[in-house]
């Protein structure tokens, strides 16, 4: 299944400068994954760990991911199901961590047009856009291909278990 389009996810809303601390809070970092899924985004939502559904997209204002490089931040949002985060700006570390774990991240400069609760579609085939349940498009930033590839394949290590099993086929032996 590939992420060229996701129709009609429901929309979760949060602020400018969400750092990876509020994604995942360092007072759960000895623990694994589930855990700290579990109190992602509580400073800023106390409901968003219990009530996300997989499947929803996450819409937050600029510089979604400042701070820290823990790649627990992405995890965390993949952990629950998150099926895109859709923001005008990311720091520069969560957008790399993000892809390299397969979550999709969308750069769109009016993302703060998209309300809370609303449903909206993600068209990946060309340049991508969010479709609201209104019918208004918001144009995104071009993903490049092999960012695409590392969503669809699940992540940086899938899409290099893929590229070694492909060589190794074609390897005389």
């Amino acid at each position: 299944m590939t992420k060229d389009t996701l129709t009609f996810r429901k929309v979760w809303r949060v602020g400018a400068n969400i750092d990876t601390d509020a994604l995942a809070p360092g007072a759960y970092m000895k623990h694994g994954i589930e855990v700290i899924a579990a109190h992602c985004l509580e400073v800023h939502r106390p409901d968003f760990a219990a009530g996300v559904r997989p499947g929803d997209v996450l819409v937050a204002g600029p510089n979604f991911g400042i701070g820290s490089s823990r790649e627990q931040a992405a995890d965390a949002l993949k952990q629950l199901g998150i099926a895109a985060v859709i923001a005008p700006s990311y720091s520069g570390l969560f957008f790399r961590n993000a892809f390299n774990l397969g979550l999709l991240l969308l750069t769109c400069p009016n993302a703060e047009t998209l309300q809370e609760n609303e449903t909206v579609q993600i068209d990946c085939k060309g340049m991508p856009f969010v479709k609201n349940s209104q019918g208004q498009i918001l144009t995104c930033q071009d993903v490049p291909s092999f960012l695409m590839d590392m969503v669809n394949a699940g992540g940086l290590v899938n899409v290099l278990k893929h590229r070694m099993a492909d060589k190794a086929i074609s390897m005389p032996g």
